[in-house]
């Protein structure tokens, strides 16, 4: 079944010659920003029809807006669903497949509005004095649930709005604080909680089900509604929750939660002998039995999830696949119940799998791309994909013949306008002979017999992974597109390789990975000779952005120019001044006071007085993770030592850049640099 993703570079020059080379033209962000993005398909009660969140982007407001939208599970019968310019999302469908429920702005704030399937015109269904979030229908239709910011000190959803109204409204405008998080992510604490509302569809008031609990649910900042989950009677509900107790700072201690949906006693945790993390709750469709998602280490964020499975009627929990070297992710129940589908990062893919729940056999159903969000009805399994070359579209597979079926074609149009640079992978051996894997995305109109740049991508994490997948923020196509060859290197550390891969780069941030990056960059020189290595440019976010301040002092004669984008010049101090310090005390062995040289042996501070290669140092205001303060840095070291450096400064960007005005900026900044230093 793999074969017919292996032939993309193929299927992609037959769609340019169709389309006619004259009417097309190099890809662009432009054309990165106008791909539609396809998200949260949610199949309906009969199997029949397929909802799904639709993102344009709105060049002209500088935003996206959502809307939703409907297809076959057969891929016929493609319709929009909503048009309202207000954004419509996180649409679910009631159980008797006739009305669709979902979150919409249109009213002024986040509410619950239902829709019919048929058409026709939406209807408010909530009016909370709060924006409503995270939309959960129960099994048997007759309550929802949804998340609200509350204090939770206060007795009322509507004494958090005029304790809210009350703080606007002063001249003072001081905060005081007793703990830490003071902020997180991109966002300033303000002493509310995200909590879990049940609200009964016939008639009644939204009952905060966790009342008291100092916690948030969702986890924040990227949880969403796959952390809660009804029980089959609607009875009960089940979430993922933090408690402030567990040092939040520095613990990665989620646990699970059970509590009546009328709040008539507290919530009851389900996971306390785990101080690590317990996540993602989903009931088998008979209800007897409750898969989630467990690592076993506290305090590391990268560690394994395993597949735990809870007898729900005598608590006995067992775990699925103890065995299995891979991190599932998204999980969908079969629905025989003999069968979980889930996804996982896998050498540079994200596969869907099949795992026996008798056995925890586990057998790979789709190798290539980026799959995502899997939901298994009848005979078939249904996902998202996409890959380096094509942004998300809708598949489904089938369990025992392994045929895969495109049901979606949203973007194919406006791709094959934009030429784009076929894409391969190979492995090399990297640090102590061990194998490593490397993508190449090549120049567009690619000429074996010319001569090309290369753009050397590091990713970020480090616990991550360049694979193939089509990225909104870092997408190789661009530089592709520029006329370089783009080279992305999946280092020791990276994701998708087994555990004890990942796990090597704690305590060795820049000694293995360093390493991978050298003999990766050379074997692909030596494997593509029509790679210009006397012309290559190094660039790279997050943990990518540490390393090119790292490469600025230890391999200072081998790029032209540098792209530092959000990255520590300064890891001793960048552990004072982040928020979420359960990762670096675990990627460094302990605090800054504990185990120093942790701090220090691979520290960029201490190798500045060897820097010489030009560099792009790029950062925004609202990046909590890694303070603007390092990026300043950066840039003042590059400027006191006389190297040619830019400085480009977002005022309004957290640790991404994610305005569409603001990333036409960066790629035109980024890209102009890189053809200064490497093309010229």
């Amino acid at each position: 079944m793999n074969r017919v993703w292996r032939g993309q570079s193929l299927v992609l020059g037959l769609i340019i010659c169709c389309v006619g080379f004259a009417q097309t033209h190099p890809f662009s962000i432009h054309d990165m920003l106008a791909a539609q993005r396809l998200s949260d398909p949610q199949v309906s009660p009969d199997g029949k029809r397929i909802l799904f969140v639709l993102r344009t982007t709105d060049l002209e407001a500088d935003r996206g807006r959502t809307d939703l939208w409907l297809v076959g599970s057969d891929g016929d019968g493609l319709r929009r669903l909503t048009s309202h310019e207000a954004g419509d999302f996180n649409p679910r469908w009631l159980p008797n497949g006739r009305t669709i429920l979902f979150l919409s702005t249109r009213s002024g704030s986040s509410q619950v509005w239902k829709i019919a399937v048929d058409g026709g015109e939406a209807e408010q269904v909530t009016e909370q004095p709060l924006d409503v979030g995270n939309l959960v229908i129960s099994p048997d239709g007759r309550s929802i649930a949804f998340t609200m910011e509350v204090f939770v000190e206060l007795q009322t959803v509507a004494q958090t709005k005029e304790r809210l109204e009350e703080t606007e409204a002063r001249q003072a405008s001081g905060r005081v604080y007793d703990r830490v998080f003071v902020r997180h992510w991109d966002t300033w604490k303000d002493g509310r909680r995200s909590h879990l509302f049940v609200l009964p569809l016939g008639g009644g008031a939204a009952i905060d089900v966790m009342p008291k609990m100092d916690a948030d649910t969702p986890s924040k900042p990227f949880g969403g509604p796959e952390e809660i989950a009804f029980t089959p009677d609607g009875q009960e509900i089940v979430f993922a929750a933090r408690e402030a107790e567990n040092n939040e700072p520095w613990s990665t201690d989620f646990d699970l939660y059970r509590v009546p949906v009328d709040a008539g006693k507290a919530p009851e945790c389900l996971t306390e002998g785990n101080r690590a993390w317990d996540t993602n709750p989903l009931f088998s469709p008979d209800g007897k039995t409750l898969a989630y998602l467990a690592m076993d280490r506290p305090s590391y964020e990268s560690d394994r999830f395993r597949i735990l499975l809870r007898d729900w009627a005598t608590g006995r929990t067992r775990q699925l696949t103890a065995d299995w070297d891979r991190s599932p992710s998204s999980l969908c129940w079969s629905v025989d119940n003999q069968t979980i589908y889930a996804t996982a990062t896998n050498l540079g893919q994200k596969s869907l799998y099949s795992i026996d729940v008798t056995t925890g056999r586990v057998t790979e159903l789709v190798h290539s791309g980026n799959i995502r969000s899997p939901q298994a009805k009848g005979e078939r399994v249904y996902f998202g994909r996409c890959d380096l070359a094509s942004p998300v579209e809708l598949f489904s597979v089938s369990p025992s013949t392994g045929v895969l079926k495109q049901l979606t074609r949203i973007n194919d149009e406006r791709m094959a306008r934009a030429r784009r640079g076929a894409y391969e992978q190979f492995s090399f051996a990297g640090w102590n002979d061990e194998k490593v894997y490397c993508y190449i995305v090549k120049p567009i109109d690619f000429d074996p017999e010319e001569r090309y740049p290369v753009a050397f991508l590091i990713h970020g994490g480090p616990q991550g992974s360049f694979g193939n997948t089509f990225h909104y923020r870092w997408n190789p196509q661009v530089y592709a597109a520029a006329g370089y060859a783009a080279v992305m290197v999946d280092f020791h550390g990276s994701t998708g390789y087994g555990q004890a891969f990942c796990d090597s780069i704690r305590g060795d941030w820049g000694g293995k990975p360093f390493v991978d990056l050298q003999k990766g960059l050379a074997a692909a020189l030596d494997r593509y000779p029509w790679m210009d290595g006397e012309r290559v440019g190094a660039l790279g976010a997050s943990f990518g952005g540490y390393m090119i301040n790292w490469i600025a002092g230890q391999w200072p004669d081998r790029f032209r120019c540098l792209i530092n984008h959000d990255g520590n010049l300064d890891e001793r101090m960048a552990y004072f001044n982040t928020e979420e310090l359960w990762f670096p005390e675990w990627d460094h062995e302990g605090t800054p006071w504990d185990n120093p040289s942790g701090y220090e042996k691979h520290n960029p501070i201490k190798h500045v007085q060897k820097w010489k290669t030009p560099m792009l140092v790029i950062h925004g205001a609202h990046d909590f993770r890694v303070v603007d303060t390092q990026g300043l840095a950066t840039f003042n070291a590059l400027q006191r030592r006389g190297i040619p450096s830019r400085l480009l400064y977002f005022p309004d960007e957290n640790h991404w850049v994610l305005r569409p005005s603001n990333s036409i900026q960066w790629h035109e900044t980024v890209i102009a640099w890189l053809d200064r230093w490497v093309k010229e």
